[in-house]
């Protein structure tokens, strides 16, 4: 057998894994190309973007009936993803509005990532999003307290601060506040709203966030 056979699949392997490696989440995003391939996306969504919380929210249509809701979030996602993956998850569509759900996971890029950072990286999906929507209402969705993620919280809570100053300071934009309602009065968080792993949301979790976001939809 001539050698190049021999190492061909091996190389293939290394080609393979050096792409993932450079586009990571290029699975999830051509499932997207692949979904929009097979049926038109609706115009005028309302388009969900960021990380696992809303990628689990596979019922998200039935909590929102009068809306038209586009799923496009990927889970494990940070903000810098949805910065590199624009032009698929955001740009492709003409949404009415954009509702965003990110920032835990760079929070566990290293110990170097603060919630300054989480903030910045937002400000910066938030700049490209307007320059190409400028009229388009953006709302972002505060990080949640997960309880396998309590060593974060100090700087999920900065990172919430500064976004929703932000945001409070930028026209055709809303922050909404799932973090506090999802505390017990104690301050600890909720456990029983969580699956097993302590970090994605079953149903209870759920429907303590429909009745907070849904004055925030656009009609």
């Amino acid at each position: 057998m001539s050698i190049k056979y021999i190492f061909m699949p091996l190389l293939c392997v290394a080609l393979s894994t050096q792409c993932l490696r450079a586009q990571p989440f290029i699975k999830e995003i051509r499932q997207f190309r692949h979904l929009d391939s097979l049926q038109a996306p609706p115009s005028n969504p309302i388009l969900l973007i960021g990380s696992s919380s809303f990628t689990n929210w596979k019922d998200v249509a039935s909590f929102f009936p009068g809306h038209v809701i586009l799923n496009r979030a990927f889970g494990g996602s940070s903000l810098t993803h949805l910065i590199m993956y624009a032009e698929d998850i955001i740009f492709k569509y003409d949404p009415k509005q954009i509702v965003i759900y990110c920032g835990e996971n760079d929070l566990t890029g290293g110990p170097e990532i603060t919630g300054d950072s989480v903030y910045q990286r937002f400000v910066r999906l938030h700049k490209l999003i307007r320059h190409r929507f400028p009229k388009v209402p953006v709302a972002y969705v505060s990080m949640k307290p997960s309880p396998s993620r309590v060593k974060y919280l100090p700087a999920m809570r900065e990172g919430n601060r500064l976004i929703e100053r932000y945001m409070r300071k930028t026209p055709r934009t809303e922050y909404i506040d799932v973090h506090r309602p999802m505390l017990a009065a104690d301050g600890r968080v909720y456990p029983h709203i969580f699956l097993s792993d302590s970090l994605h949301m079953n149903r209870k979790g759920y429907e303590i966030w429909q009745p907070i976001i849904e004055p925030y939809l656009v009609k």
